[in-house]
């Protein structure tokens, strides 16, 4: 048996992991799913002051209270942003990590140092225009081609994201997790992602490469695809 804790992207909610979940606890696994604060299910506690900081504490505070250990981490797209800082803060707590389709941050980095330029000004255009200047709308599922059947499903449950979770830049104390223990995905049915440099970096970093045909949402494409790479994180 083996603990999961599987981290949603920009947003998302727990909802995203739904068929992953069930498939995990159903082969006697322990699943958690946290949402993030602002996000989601927890989008009634959104405001400006809601920081990447704060999406790392929501993680750690979970694995303290829940006293989880020898863990799974997995961050999805954004996600990556967070599990790096859960990483850095609780290393003892975990076994393996997976980068689901995500960005990897280096210390003192945030989002918006690695996305690309003209992306971060569309994301701030938009919440200047909708958010009162701090809420990032969600993107459309259509862009990240979400599977069809799931789409209008997906673009109902995204709630906007805070835009400090992208400005905030990480500040990492303790040594890089092992290499042998890390895992990157990329999604290759996803035209137009940002994420194939960073799976070009885990390469770099001696990290475990898979890749994936479907788009961006790999838990809602390709849910055993993905739970087979979960459980092959966990050996």
């Amino acid at each position: 048996m083996t603990t999961f804790v599987l981290v949603p992207g920009a947003w998302h909610g727990s909802w995203c992991w739904q068929r992953v979940r069930k498939a995990l606890q159903s082969a006697g696994h322990d699943v958690f799913t946290p949402a993030l604060t602002g996000v989601g299910e927890r989008s009634h506690l959104m405001s400006p002051q809601v920081t990447l900081d704060t999406h790392i504490a929501d993680v750690v505070n979970l694995m303290r209270w829940e006293n989880l250990t020898d863990v799974v981490l997995c961050g999805h797209s954004y996600g990556g942003c967070v599990i790096t800082g859960v990483a850095d803060s609780v290393p003892e707590r975990l076994r393996a990590i997976v980068y689901l389709d995500a960005f990897i941050l280096e210390n003192g980095q945030g989002l918006y140092d690695v996305l690309p330029p003209a992306v971060a000004e569309a994301q701030a255009k938009g919440a200047n225009e909708t958010g009162h200047g701090w809420q990032i709308p969600p993107i459309p599922a259509e862009f990240f081609n979400v599977n069809a059947a799931d789409r209008d499903w997906v673009n109902a449950q995204c709630t906007p994201q805070p835009i400090a979770t992208f400005t905030q830049r990480l500040a990492l104390r303790n040594p890089p997790f092992a290499p042998h223990r890390v895992t990157h995905v990329l999604a290759t049915g996803f035209e137009g992602s940002p994420f194939p440099p960073f799976h070009a970096l885990a390469k770099r970093k001696g990290w475990k490469t898979r890749t994936v045909d479907c788009g961006h949402d790999v838990m809602l494409d390709r849910p055993a695809e993905l739970v087979d790479i979960l459980l092959d994180a966990a050996r």
